[in-house]
């Protein structure tokens, strides 16, 4: 059996099929993790969901900001959809029901001790050793999976609170765990989180830095991989010593789709020359995601 993360797929479903054939994926043996945002930008977003649920107990995906946005567009809760979307073939869908059902009920944070390895869509907050993260990610989930999920994607937009406190209640304490779990890149060293900054290290405003590299980091130590980020792609900012995998290669930017088999650290990719365009300045098209 081969346990294979995966970063963001974003609608890339014929890129996905290329890279586990060319792994040489067995649905009946392997395994997949998969580390957020399955929809939106790219054109099969549909074909996405309805792949990774078919997978049932073979695949596990954690929510990311794209996934969290179709959840809300679907219910109404988006008064402006962005020009970018493509997830008008989910909206329409005759299964949009159940699949919608199916991915509000996907976890923010996975953790495998057996494996050692946790998995997030964007990152941690330096306060957070593992047990208190997995704490926060259940307060989120237990509102998404129950009745008032509604009022959640109706508070869930902003970029405020910016600093972790114990004492954070109602929507801004769910909001500030969400952003942390679904959108977070750079943060100081106290833990105030910079979620405008989309570029990779080194053009981020002064006094922010990657969060994985945050001084007395409470997390350090435990093996995280993530997604996200497509602009850090391999960046000499990520050590050996971060304990971090990046898996978000900009599929849907023109890079790759990669995937991390877990067991032994190998990885594999497949270039996404389709959806390469002409730009001027290749962060700066990647940071569009």
């Amino acid at each position: 059996m081969g346990v294979y993360a995966v970063g963001d797929i974003q609608g890339c479903q014929q890129e996905l099929e290329t890279l586990l054939a060319g792994i040489g994926f067995d649905r009946a043996r392997d395994h997949l993790w998969l580390t957020g945002d399955l929809v939106n930008r790219g054109p099969q977003s549909l074909e996405a969901l309805r792949f990774v649920k078919a997978l049932g107990a073979g695949a596990i995906t954690v929510l990311g900001n794209h996934d969290l946005h179709l959840l809300a567009v679907a219910g109404g809760h988006v008064q402006r959809r962005h020009y970018k979307d493509t997830i008008d073939a989910v909206l329409t869908a005759p299964d949009r029901e159940e699949l919608l059902h199916w991915l509000r009920h996907r976890p923010l944070l996975h953790h495998d001790p057996n494996l050692g390895f946790t998995m997030v869509h964007a990152g941690l907050p330096p306060q957070w050793d593992l047990a208190q993260a997995r704490r926060r990610a259940a307060e989120v989930e237990a509102v998404l999976r129950g009745a008032d999920h509604p009022e959640f994607f109706a508070h869930m937009y902003g970029n405020a609170p910016h600093t972790w406190r114990a004492e954070l209640t109602g929507w801004s304490r769910l909001r500030f765990i969400t952003n942390c779990f679904t959108r977070m890149r750079y943060c100081s060293p106290e833990g105030v989180l910079e979620l405008t900054d989309k570029g990779p290290p080194g053009t981020q405003k002064p006094g922010y830095l990657p969060w994985f590299q945050a001084p007395g980091r409470a997390s350090a130590g435990e093996r995280i991989v993530f997604g996200h980020w497509s602009t850090l792609q391999m960046h000499s900012a990520v050590s050996s010593d971060h304990g971090v995998f990046p898996l978000d290669n900009g599929c849907i930017w023109g890079g790759r789709l990669t995937a991390l088999r877990l067991d032994d650290l190998q990885y594999h990719h497949v270039r996404c020359d389709r959806h390469a365009r002409p730009v001027r300045g290749t962060p700066s098209a990647l940071a569009q995601g």
